[in-house]
């Protein structure tokens, strides 16, 4: 008894840790778009925060080597992934944008299409053969201004969507790893009976399957997108176009959004599902109030390393069962970039910092010690047996994925840098969201996106 609650409290202790490290660092880093960037002789760095301390202090400790290597001064602002978009817009309408973003919710591609990132090939070409081809794909982007297509972004690592679970409480059931089908419905229909044998057997409130359905989400849109490739419904097809004029496109939205939401109105997912941010689901889970959860990274698992048992017992990691037709899944790739602001007012400066910070050992070191949450881009990197350890589940089967290129692919917003709108403003969470809220049908709630979509690339085209 005493060692499941000490296992218990420090689960707990775990869970409060993440969500400190997911909402904190906007008071610190108040508004200062307009007096910090006036340091001319200073490169400013903007970032998003981490999920854990060590991700902010590793990176404050290679800001730190580096200016005592190069002789030169940098400034670093942690933001929530919330704010950092929302000041970085303000930054640059202002005329002071810090020298170099990280932002995973920033669409570069869009800002690259609008003239508003510089152009980092010096820094890419001399590591180019070393980064994957999704990683290369992704930073080189067109300029719409300067009517070009060139690398404006340098590709730091990359995840994609994973089912995460608990083996320990499938065990509570009777139930293994192995018990878990790979067929798509028959997935799916598992937890939901996993849920129904909790409830039944014994007495306890858990939900199945921790899908979001919010707007304020990023999550929501990019677990829609897999679930949309699952059933193979294309937005845009090879030559750019939009698809979704076609009557079978129209209908396979239906049907993803209807086959979504389903699980909502029938209790599997949390009410509160409707309003969670981008770090809700991880709390949920962690507080053992769902079974399994996709999510984009593996920042589940990477709360988890204090508690070594926790961690290689009780958690499972796997990838999305094959898809309904029976094919094997292709997952969504998110490569995460760092940029060079157009005005800024560093742009050499900064260029030095990227080209110091992509070295394969300096950018390994970051994302080790940053407990793996991401993966590399650089392939030299990823041959370091941390990568690809076989007693470590959650990072060798992320490996795994996402060095099999046949079965990835970039978002939509990489083909085409208008589709970034269509993610910024969540159109699906707002689909899902209003279905399940609201009570429109999954046809009204399809056109609705439909005509959205539609808006979107009318206004700038």
């Amino acid at each position: 008894m005493f060692k499941k609650f000490m296992g218990c409290l420090a689960l707990a202790i775990t869970t409060i840790l993440v969500a400190v490290g997911c909402n904190s660092g906007t008071r610190l880093q108040n508004d200062e778009v307009t007096k910090s960037s006036s340091e001319t002789n200073v490169l400013q760095i903007w970032w998003d925060k981490g999920y854990n301390i060590q991700e902010d202090e590793i990176l404050q400790q290679i800001v730190s080597n580096w200016q005592q290597e190069s002789g030169e001064k940098a400034e670093i602002k942690f933001y929530t992934a919330d704010d950092i978009a929302q000041k970085t817009r303000r930054a640059i309408q202002a005329g002071n944008p810090p020298d170099i973003l990280f932002s995973s919710r920033a669409e570069y591609p869009l800002l690259a299409w609008q003239g508003k990132l510089e152009d980092v090939s010096e820094v890419i070409e001399p590591v180019e053969q070393f980064y994957t081809s999704a990683a290369k794909k992704a930073a080189y982007l067109y300029n719409n201004i300067a009517k070009k297509r060139s690398y404006y972004s340098v590709p730091l690592h990359q995840g994609t969507i994973h089912i995460f679970y608990w083996k320990d409480l499938l065990a509570g059931i009777g139930k293994e790893a192995s018990d878990i089908p790979h067929s798509w419905d028959q997935f799916w229909q598992f937890w939901q009976e996993a849920q129904s044998k909790f409830q039944q057997e014994k007495q306890q409130n858990i939900y199945g399957l921790g899908l979001p359905f919010s707007v304020k989400a990023s999550d929501t849109y990019y677990l829609f997108e897999q679930i949309l490739e699952a059933y193979n419904v294309t937005i845009l097809d090879a030559e750019s176009k939009l698809t979704v004029d076609n009557p079978d496109v129209r209908q396979g939205i239906i049907d993803c959004l209807k086959w979504y939401s389903e699980f909502f109105q029938q209790g599997y997912v949390p009410p509160s599902s409707l309003a969670w941010l981008d770090p809700d689901n991880n709390r949920e889970f962690l507080n053992r109030n769902v079974l399994m959860t996709p999510n984009p990274t593996l920042s589940i698992a990477t709360a988890l390393l204090k508690d070594k048992e926790v961690y290689a017992k009780d958690l499972g990691t796997m990838e999305f069962p094959n898809k309904p037709d029976g094919n094997p899944m292709k997952h969504i790739v998110s490569v995460r970039q760092a940029v060079i602001l157009a005005e800024a007012k560093n742009k050499q400066i900064a260029k030095e910092f990227l080209t110091y910070f992509t070295q394969p050992e300096i950018i390994n070191n970051y994302l080790k010690s940053a407990g793996g949450r991401y993966l590399p881009v650089l392939t030299t990197v990823t041959k370091d047996s941390f990568w690809t350890n076989s007693q470590d589940l959650h990072i060798s089967t992320a490996t795994k994925t996402l060095t099999n290129e046949g079965q990835t692919r970039l978002f939509y917003s990489v083909q085409d840098p208008i589709y970034s709108s269509v993610l910024e403003e969540n159109l699906w969470g707002q689909a899902l969201n209003s279905i399940a809220l609201n009570k429109i049908s999954p046809e009204q709630a399809a056109d609705e996106a439909i005509a959205q979509i539609k808006k979107i690339f009318a206004e700038w085209k």
